[in-house]
């Protein structure tokens, strides 16, 4: 009797279809949700933050790249670094990288859950939140070419909303100041800014800019991988940041400094102000729409470095790494990471966030890193790389994303090393006390190119 071969992702997704997916995970309407926050931090100058920002992560994205063209299979960070590092260092990596991809969703869910009761308190909290989860688990079950299509059609409203409060924060301008107000210098400099100020302002606004990474998670569901990988990560980049910093520009327009009734909810006043009632309506519909499309794209791409890990049976591979025979989705995964969100029930939005950057950055420290070890190796072996792509670029990008890290709060970096050291008594049981690799499989080549069906 001849065996069937294991059911494996399918191929399917274009360069277009892993932007879209990028800037949904990243949910450009974030620069609004935080606006009040990053505006507090920088003394009203938020599109300078995000203008730092963008250069910042501008050199991680290119390392993505790299790493995403010489191995195009799922795992992002956790398959780069153990394949240019070293796989025990890999696995530490990928487990940091998990804080990042299972609280992310959770984040999202908790702050769409908190919009939509704000509006309807009558309805109790948990309700929405059980109900993003479960909407965005079941089409991430169904398929990736699914949730795809659902997103594209989440995006475009999104986009809407975003471009119609920028069109009326400039009315509000106009009809304020006049046409000449509409070029200014001081939303990006006035009498309050500072290099401190600017710089943690940098460092909050790189929280919207995690979701370029997290398209290597769609390696192995992309087509021509190797070529288009690396365009995606950093179009989703440049698109993200160029949306982020003319959002901040109009709206730091509209409403100059940094005094709102309430930081947290910034955006709101301002669109209140710019649109009335009737818009400030809109805009929570947008507002909940971008949480939607971002949790689908974060739980998918959460749900594939589990399965990474499990095929390679750093995790329980009969059970992280099974791919479902109809639908070809992790759909364990899937459904873990909807589960794990349900955690949120009893959290909140600030506990929960304190989780995410430590793993982000630290991957980003990473795969910076294993751009530089690649170089190394592959010199000593007769094959040599440009050293300003493969040294100089993901040098500075390593020493921007470790001063990130740095600049974390106490919380958040006391969490993330406690989950690191759970990462280390894993590892340890792995490898009997470090005395061997982690497990990995070996793919063939047919396995990493699966034909869609």
């Amino acid at each position: 009797m001849v065996n069937s071969p294991a059911p494996a992702l399918a191929r399917t997704l274009t360069l277009r279809s892993v932007v879209l997916f990028g800037l949904a995970y990243m949910t450009p309407m974030i620069v609004l949700g935080t606006f009040g926050v990053v505006a507090d931090e920088t003394g009203g100058t938020v599109p300078t933050a995000y203008l730092l920002a963008l250069a910042a992560m501008l050199f991680t994205a290119h390392s993505y790249g790299r790493m995403a063209a010489a191995h195009p299979v799922a795992g992002s960070a956790y398959t780069y670094v153990r394949r240019a590092v070293d796989s025990r260092v890999g696995f530490l990596v990928g487990w940091a990288t998990l804080l990042d991809y299972f609280f992310l969703p959770m984040v999202i869910w908790l702050i769409g859950g908190a919009y939509l009761h704000a509006q309807y308190p009558g309805v109790p909290n948990w309700v929405w939140i059980v109900a993003f989860i479960a909407v965005t688990t079941a089409l991430n079950v169904r398929g990736i070419k699914t949730a795809e299509r659902v997103n594209d059609l989440l995006m475009v409203f999104q986009i809407l909303v975003i471009g119609i409060f920028v069109l009326l924060s400039l009315r509000h301008v106009v009809s304020a100041g006049g046409a000449g107000a509409l070029a200014s210098a001081t939303p990006f400099a006035n009498g309050a800014t500072t290099a401190t100020g600017i710089s943690a302002g940098a460092a909050l606004a790189a929280y919207s800019f995690l979701g370029f990474d997290a398209v290597t998670t769609l390696t192995e569901e992309t087509l021509e991988p190797e070529r288009t990988m690396p365009r995606a990560i950093l179009l989703t980049a440049l698109i993200g940041g160029a949306i982020f910093v003319a959002v901040a520009y109009t709206t730091q327009l509209a409403h100059p400094g940094s005094h709102f009734a309430d930081s947290g909810s910034a955006a709101f006043e301002i669109a209140k102000v710019i649109g009335g009632d009737l818009f400030s309506s809109v805009f929570l519909a947008g507002l909940v729409v971008a949480q939607a499309a971002s949790g689908i794209a974060a739980q998918a791409s959460a749900a594939r470095l589990m399965y990474a890990m499990g095929r390679d049976s750093v995790l329980p591979r009969r059970i992280f790494g099974r791919v479902h025979p109809r639908f070809r989705t992790p759909a364990f995964n899937v459904l873990l990471t909807g589960a794990i969100g349900l955690i949120a029930l009893r959290l909140d939005v600030a506990t929960s966030t304190s989780f995410i950057n430590f793993g982000a950055f630290t991957a980003f420290t990473f795969v910076n890193i294993s751009v530089i070890a690649t170089f190394v190796r592959e010199r000593r072996s007769g094959t040599r790389h440009g050293v300003l792509s493969y040294v100089v670029v993901p040098a500075v990008g390593a020493a921007v994303d470790v001063w990130l890290l740095a600049h974390l709060d106490g919380r958040a970096i006391t969490l993330g090393l406690i989950w690191l050291a759970l990462g280390v008594v894993q590892l340890a049981w792995l490898t009997r006390l470090f005395r061997k690799a982690p497990p990995e499989l070996t793919l063939t080549e047919d396995e990493r190119l699966p034909e869609p069906v």
